[in-house]
């Protein structure tokens, strides 16, 4: 009942000018950033973070939050229409995504990740409403071991990823792995594979890697094909049919809650974010369809579980910051800035000094989520116009974007030419059959799983890995994972000598 209270407080907060006019910038604000190849939510939330010091603290809070929230579904509009995800955690979206606007079902695609990030976004805020205090307080208590474990675990959804071509997609990881091992060790701080290059001692950073490997890529690709045709949509913009019928959102009802709980449960871990979240979720939900061998040729299901997933990592990932001021994403980092700007401290303190700027902020991102889908909905056609623009036109743009983008992160000439280098080298390892996901999925995890591994040894000793029950438990189902393709390849093989 007190949690009821509170959020009636919270909701009255919200309902006035100001805080509902913020909300509103900030999804606009969010669903262009996540669109943008570069521009990443913790950057829309940081470059958005100045225009807030003179606001109302809870206005002020609510438009980042909002910004943060529709961010993570603004990168699949490009994801599906363009196959550039505007950010990280729309990888996995475009697997599916893009191929249904290759088969002329652009609607499906933006119609499905749409809802279901609204889904994922409410699912992960009524979560973080019920279970704030005590899911932070298990994230804490996670061994680096665990986190290890967890890390290692992901890595082993690129045979999801990889399908038949499994091998590929190892090899495609281990690249990521190697790629991730550039810069200063972060444990000792010797100098690893930097030739004395001071832009690489911090690694290199994802946003070029990921704009490289997806956009240029891409765009080298049809230039090599020689591809001057735009993809035929059809009547798409006109037809509301083309958009997915009640029925069908309501057919993909589990695998959207499915990913809507797990993305949340994953949000929660500090370190973690949306990106694993989504590859996490896409690999679950592919691993328990009806369909598997659809999944990559344009299956809603993979979408869904995407986009519900890297949503509701939102709701997760706000848990440590406002119970225990412990950032779970590289954005709730920039609002934990935020925060202390307004003289407030994140923590368990926050919730009796000021449960109204608290509830409040929960309430407006139940609101933002609504302000989404309406949002998302009216730009339907804007964003189906997109995929209409011919290539001669469109790849020039995407380059243009491309290399704004990369430069943005840093103002940096070394980024931009990073980007470069990493979308010839995606070109050439696509014309091999290398998928690019694993790739990322390496970057993305290979940090967490080192740094992890280190600790946990120098905190326990090599033992420690299969002393702690929940360690001992994610490393024996990486290694099912892990056996799994070499299974069904030999079960395969047993059935082609049988039918000759």
């Amino acid at each position: 009942m007190e949690t009821v209270s509170y959020m009636l407080e919270g909701f009255g907060n919200i309902l006035a000018v100001a805080p509902l006019l913020a909300i509103a910038a900030g999804v606009f604000m969010g669903i262009l950033v996540g669109a943008m190849p570069g521009l990443s939510p913790s950057m829309g939330v940081a470059l958005l973070l100045p225009f807030t010091f003179r606001l109302d603290p809870l206005v002020g809070l609510v438009m980042l939050t909002a910004v943060y929230l529709a961010s993570n579904y603004g990168g699949s509009i490009t994801a599906v229409t363009i196959n550039t995800p505007g950010t990280p955690s729309a990888v996995a979206t475009a697997f599916d995504g893009y191929p249904l606007t290759q088969q002329g079902k652009a609607g499906i695609g933006l119609g499905h990740s749409l809802v279901s990030s609204v889904v994922g976004g409410m699912v992960g805020i009524i979560i973080l409403i019920l279970f704030a205090r005590p899911l932070a307080k298990v994230a804490v208590k996670m061994h680096p071991a665990e986190y290890f474990a967890l890390a290692l675990f992901g890595l082993t959804t690129v045979a999801s990823l990889g399908g038949k071509n499994w091998a590929k997609a190892f090899v495609a990881a281990l690249i990521g792995l190697l790629i991730n091992t550039v810069g200063i060790d972060p444990i000792s701080s010797v100098k690893r594979f930097t030739f004395g290059v001071t832009n690489i001692f911090d690694g290199f950073d994802i946003i070029p890697a990921l704009i490289g490997l997806f956009a240029l890529s891409e765009v080298f690709t049809k230039l090599e094909a020689r591809e001057t045709k735009g993809i035929d949509v059809g009547d798409a913009e006109t037809r509301k049919d083309t958009w997915p019928t009640l029925k069908e959102y309501w057919s993909h009802r589990r695998v959207t809650l499915q990913s809507s709980v797990f993305g949340t449960l994953i949000g929660i871990f500090p370190g973690a974010g949306s990106a694993i979240a989504s590859f996490l979720a896409y690999d679950l939900a592919k691993r328990t369809s009806k369909h598997p061998d659809t999944f990559g040729k344009g299956n809603p299901e993979g979408v869904c579980a995407s986009e519900a997933a890297n949503s509701a990592s939102v709701g997760g990932a706000m848990v440590p910051l406002l119970t225990l001021g412990i950032p779970g994403s590289a954005a709730t980092a920039v609002l934990v800035g935020a925060l202390m700007i307004h003289d407030l401290v994140p923590g368990p303190m926050l919730f009796t000094s000021n449960p109204g700027l608290v509830y409040g902020l929960f309430a407006s991102m139940l609101v933002a989520n609504i302000f989404m889908l309406f949002v998302g909905g009216l730009g339907g056609k804007l964003w189906l116009k997109v995929i209409k623009i011919s290539p001669a036109v469109l790849m020039p743009m995407i380059i243009a974007v491309a290399f704004i983008g990369s430069f943005a992160v840093k103002n940096s000439l070394f980024d931009v030419a990073a980007c470069f280098v990493f979308g010839v080298g995606g070109w050439a390892l696509k014309r091999k059959g290398y998928p690019m996901a694993p790739i990322v999925l390496g970057m993305v995890l290979g940090k967490l799983a080192e740094v992890n591994f280190r600790r946990a040894v120098i905190m326990g000793g090599y033992s420690v890995f299969f002393t702690r029950p929940a360690s001992l438990a994610l490393l024996l189902i990486s290694v099912a994972a892990f056996a799994l393709p070499f299974w069904q390849a030999g079960r395969e093989k047993k059935k082609a000598v049988k039918g000759e």
